[in-house]
């Protein structure tokens, strides 16, 4: 018995469109086409090799994209968009959507919609934001021992003498 399968457009997302507030102050909605597979091909590539040289990875022996290749990356993920936005909108705007569809490409829509909302690269704002959370509340258990002072010397030694600084300091100090 063979399965039967939907078709495949009945889950997959073609397009995004996000609202982005242009220089003149108007929120417009862009939709963010999807790339052809040949350009979703090479985003694909271009990320992978990104995230292996953010694990430790070591660069590659030749270039994955040539200057005209990488100058191309953004309008690559932002299609037929590319021109109106960059005319349009201002350079972080523009980065966003572009970052957006890229995540949006190489992963599915809901991680395109976290980065879109928090900025963070997904998977990682999460545990950035807990952290500052636990240092602004003192939360962590280092937090409170750092702010706590030391306790003055009781080894007899002068009340005005200097802390010892790098080797050779003192010297340095008089002359």
């Amino acid at each position: 018995m063979a399965d039967t399968f939907e078709a495949l457009d009945a889950f997959l997302d073609e397009y995004l469109d996000l609202p982005v507030r242009g220089r003149d102050g108007q929120v417009r909605v862009y939709r963010i086409e999807e790339p052809s597979a040949e350009d979703g091909i090479r985003i694909e590539r271009v990320t992978s090799l990104a995230a292996r040289l953010a694990a430790g990875g070591t660069a590659p022996d030749k270039p994955v994209l040539d200057d005209d290749e990488e100058s191309d990356l953004y309008r690559m993920c932002l299609g037929p968009a590319y021109d109106q936005l960059r005319t349009e909108v201002g350079w972080s705007a523009f980065k966003h959507v572009a970052l957006t569809a890229m995540f949006w490409v190489v992963s599915d829509k809901e991680t395109a919609s976290e980065f879109w909302r928090t900025g963070q690269q997904p998977g990682k704002a999460g545990n950035r934001q807990a952290r500052r959370a636990q240092e602004k509340h003192g939360t962590s258990g280092s937090a409170g021992a750092s702010t706590t002072r030391s306790q003055g010397s009781t080894s007899g030694t002068r009340a005005g003498s200097r802390r010892r600084g790098k080797r050779g300091g003192a010297a340095r100090s008089q002359g």
